[in-house]
């Protein structure tokens, strides 16, 4: 995993060194539901996140996979069967998800 150091060697900010491993329109949704529902298939992610790509929720699952957020697990069956899964890392974010959540639900989000 990345240290929050920039080129220099000085320490980033914590909340810049946070969204660049969380940050963006699918990440923090997927974490959540992923800590919510527990271990999801592929095209069940993609149920829960109407408008995002194919491309676009391969790559944010493989980011979150490299950083150690989630767990991928392949099946070798017919057709193939591929689950994901928070890690213990990932868990530790879910208070953090779970504030956002309550805040969006009070100012105007369901």
């Amino acid at each position: 995993m990345d240290t929050p150091i920039d080129r220099e060697g000085k320490l980033k900010c914590s909340i810049e060194y946070t969204l660049n491993k969380i940050g963006g329109k699918w990440k923090t949704v997927i974490l959540w539901h992923l800590g919510v529902d527990g271990t999801l298939r592929y095209n069940e992610l993609r149920r829960l996140l109407p408008g995002v790509s194919h491309k676009v929720l391969t790559q944010q699952l493989k980011e979150l996979e490299e950083d150690g957020f989630i767990n991928r697990v392949q099946y070798n069956t017919i057709p193939p069967k591929v689950e994901y899964s928070m890690t213990e890392l990932g868990n530790t974010l879910m208070p953090i998800l779970e504030q956002m959540h309550i805040w969006g639900t009070e100012h105007g989000s369901s």
